[in-house]
């Protein structure tokens, strides 16, 4: 009987999660010889949790209170790291909560990991339900991805993760700073499988522009050498391409280009393994719902 771990990050969307829950509870129910426990990771919200109830489906529910706001890729890593120090557990299946990771698809990742051993899984996407312009923002943030790293990374949370590879996360610090990043960065043999994105069960997307757009640096960082090369040769070709032509509006490239370099170091220092390792002393309460 396989042991799944569900790891569900929250920042105030209470309703979205109760909504998680219940389809999660629905959709596990077709699923034989596993056993899936949940852990909810609250980054310290500024609404109160509504009272939850343990779905009769999932063998354990937890929800874990933090003492301050750490943000969502490090609430990922967190939960992360107390799964696989707490709890019995072969694979870990992560999902944001707010019904865009869409549960029917939890069934895919357990067909493909009976036949896949130590292999991790990823939800491609391959649709998206968001709006024309956040749809424009996404295939600025995945061109700004290859075009720093040479790196095709199609996709964000919804994952499930081999014992193996959750060990090897924790033992990468780039894991404390992108959950993706560092993801791509270990595994070089990820399978994927195609995932359509749902829609939000309540209320806008919190990601702007400027989220997504940090977002994006902060998966570049974890491969900041290949970006420091890139840069270099980028830099000596476009020198001698505008050297008959310079003046400002030619040098702006320039100037663009160490402004990213500037702010992908800077979150490149966000990337700390002692703080993920001591990630369990933010932890205000540990709620075991029943």
């Amino acid at each position: 009987m396989k042991k799944i771990a569900i790891l569900i990050p929250v920042y105030n969307d209470w309703e979205s999660l109760l909504a998680l829950l219940k389809d999660i509870n629905s959709e596990i129910q077709k699923i034989n010889n596993c056993k899936f426990s949940c852990l909810v990771v609250n980054d310290a919200s500024t609404i109160k949790a509504p009272t939850l109830f343990k779905p009769i489906n999932l063998e354990n529910l937890t929800l874990i209170n933090m003492k301050k706001n750490t943000g969502h890729q490090r609430c990922i890593a967190f939960g992360l790291r107390y799964i696989n120090l707490k709890e019995n557990y072969d694979r870990v299946i992560v999902m944001d909560g707010d019904g865009e990771d869409r549960p029917e698809e939890i069934k895919n990742f357990i067909e493909l990991s009976k036949q896949g051993g130590d292999k991790s899984f990823v939800g491609e996407r391959v649709k998206r339900s968001e709006g024309l312009f956040f749809q424009i923002c996404y295939q600025f943030h995945k061109f700004l991805t290859l075009a720093f790293t040479g790196q095709s990374i199609k996709f964000g949370n919804f994952t499930c993760l081999s014992k193996a590879t959750v060990k090897k996360m924790l033992e990468e610090k780039a894991t404390w700073n992108s959950f993706s990043g560092s993801l791509k960065k270990i595994e070089k043999d990820l399978i994927s499988i195609p995932s359509t994105r749902g829609k939000r069960y309540f209320g806008p997307s919190q990601m702007s522009f400027f989220n997504l757009l940090k977002h994006s640096l902060s998966i570049i960082s974890v491969f900041r050498k290949t970006v420091l090369i890139r840069s270099a040769l980028f830099i000596i070709f476009y020198i001698l391409l505008i050297k008959s032509y310079a003046s400002v509006i030619t040098s702006l490239p320039l100037v663009l280009l160490l402004i990213m370099i500037y702010s992908i170091s800077s979150l490149a220092l966000r990337e700390n393994i002692d703080e993920l390792n001591n990630s369990l002393t933010n932890i205000h309460e540990i709620d075991k719902i029943k």
